[in-house]
């Protein structure tokens, strides 16, 4: 195992004095599923945005295989925020010649061949497809990195129970298994089975970091049981 992002003494405050992340010391490793978990305002999508270059830390570092991160750590990490951000007008071809000429590990053939599976024709706009296809076109681009960090914000919300599985199957059957696949997400029930480690966060702060496994033994509940009992909901 490598050490894919290292966190230290991180924190991210806003200008109205809120800390969103405060004093976080995190290593994430590669070849592991991890559920980034927590309430609204936990400092998970803050987290997120920082390991993306998307936001700058207040203080504290965030390394991406030892870079800070910018446009060399962008070749390691294959982000799907919880927003689209893909133009409404644009063919699904289109998006994904976009995808090819962006990012040098894009398998233009994986991802064609995924969205050939959904039957979605190539020439379609974005703007005249379901939500659920929407959202299974955008996560197949993602995933259809050779990246070695996925990192998926809210990957299934939203969208209905069916569309779920395919999201699912589509995280498990599309990563390197020597990579790492970071899911944030409220709906954990739907996700825990897949997961090697979850991460909880309450108020910027890590209160857990534990592998799944180790909660069902230990602790004799099912990961979304024990959320629910960690934050009282």
């Amino acid at each position: 195992m490598s050490t894919l992002v290292q966190c230290t003494n991180l924190t991210k405050c806003y200008p109205n004095g809120k800390a969103a992340v405060t004093d976080m010391n995190l290593t994430i490793e590669s070849g592991h599923i991890i559920g980034l978990l927590g309430p609204n305002g936990s400092g998970k999508t803050t987290l997120i945005k920082m390991i993306n270059g998307l936001l700058k830390p207040t203080s504290g570092t965030v390394l991406v295989e030892g870079l800070l991160p910018g446009p060399e750590s962008k070749s390691i990490v294959s982000y799907l925020p919880e927003r689209t951000y893909l133009e409404a007008q644009k063919t699904v071809s289109d998006i994904v010649d976009f995808f090819e000429d962006f990012y040098p590990d894009f398998r233009k053939d994986r991802a064609l061949e995924m969205i050939e599976s959904l039957g979605i024709p190539s020439e379609a706009r974005l703007k005249t497809l379901s939500k659920g296809n929407k959202e299974k076109i955008q996560l197949i681009l993602v995933m259809s990195r050779d990246a070695k960090l996925f990192i998926l914000d809210e990957p299934i919300a939203g969208v209905d129970p069916a569309a779920r599985d395919y999201i699912i199957r589509t995280i498990i059957q599309n990563y390197n298994p020597e990579a790492s696949v970071l899911i944030c997400t409220h709906l954990i029930s739907d996700i825990e089975n897949i997961l090697d480690d979850v991460i909880f966060l309450k108020n910027g702060r890590i209160v857990l970091r534990a592998g799944v496994d180790d909660i069902r033994e230990k602790v004799g509940k099912t990961v979304d049981q024990y959320f629910r009992e960690v934050f009282a909901c």
